[in-house]
């Protein structure tokens, strides 16, 4: 489970931040000044910071400057009611990753830091299949359980998640549907049972017709 600060003085946007990221999965931590903020904010800690600009005690160019001094790997998204360009561009050239500005629509900051997670995730497990899968332009991420395809995030409930994880790890492997039940549903093959083709076809929808190929009378196999 991915780990997010919050520095943000302004209760009512931190309650609404933090409400909004644990409903999709996050374990939230709010820092209400930039003392506190630049204590907390710790790679060992934390997988990712949103900033507001305008702290007490210490302000946000402040924290982003301690932060980022001593070495901290988090990534940071910069939250601001400022807009000028020249306050982007100073944001980004002192360490941010990216930058918000308020007002906003929570699923667009929802947006920017998963991908800023899965940017991460790719920069440290790069090589390493235990981390990430990729097969073509489809790429799973096995620690946040997302999918992206032509880098677009693609919405997968648990187990079409499952099914599309069996594919990548074994291309051009025909895999029956007794195999594919077993590893994904964990029960016996029965005859009658259609579950394997209605989640396929929804895998369909969501990766493209053509992507996994049915070989008549034995199952189904993912395209090289």
């Amino acid at each position: 489970m991915n780990r997010l600060l919050i520095a943000e003085d302004e209760a009512r946007i931190a309650a609404f931040l933090e409400k909004g990221f644990r409903a999709n999965g996050f374990t939230t931590i709010v820092a209400k000044n930039g003392h506190e903020a630049v204590s907390m904010a710790r790679s060992d800690d934390f997988d990712l910071l949103i900033l507001d600009l305008g702290l007490p005690g210490k302000d946000g160019w402040q924290v982003l400057e301690e932060v980022r001094g001593r070495g901290e790997r988090l990534r940071i998204i910069v939250l601001t009611a400022q807009d000028e360009v020249e306050d982007t561009v100073n944001a980004l050239e002192g360490g941010a990753n990216d930058y918000v500005t308020k007002p906003f629509e929570f699923t667009e900051l929802l947006a920017r830091v998963r991908v800023q997670l899965r940017d991460a995730t790719i920069a440290k497990s790069k090589g390493s299949r235990e981390t990430t899968l990729q097969v073509g332009d489809i790429v799973l991420d096995l620690l946040t359980r997302q999918v992206w395809i032509n880098n677009q995030l693609v919405d997968m409930s648990v187990k079409e998640f499952a099914l599309t994880e069996i594919f990548l790890r074994h291309p051009m492997q025909v895999m029956s549907r007794e195999q594919l039940l077993n590893r994904v549903w964990g029960y016996d093959y029965d005859p009658g049972s259609n579950v394997v083709d209605a989640y396929i076809k929804q895998i369909r929808k969501k990766l493209g017709s053509d992507l996994i190929e049915t070989v008549r009378g034995i199952g189904y196999r993912l395209r090289a």
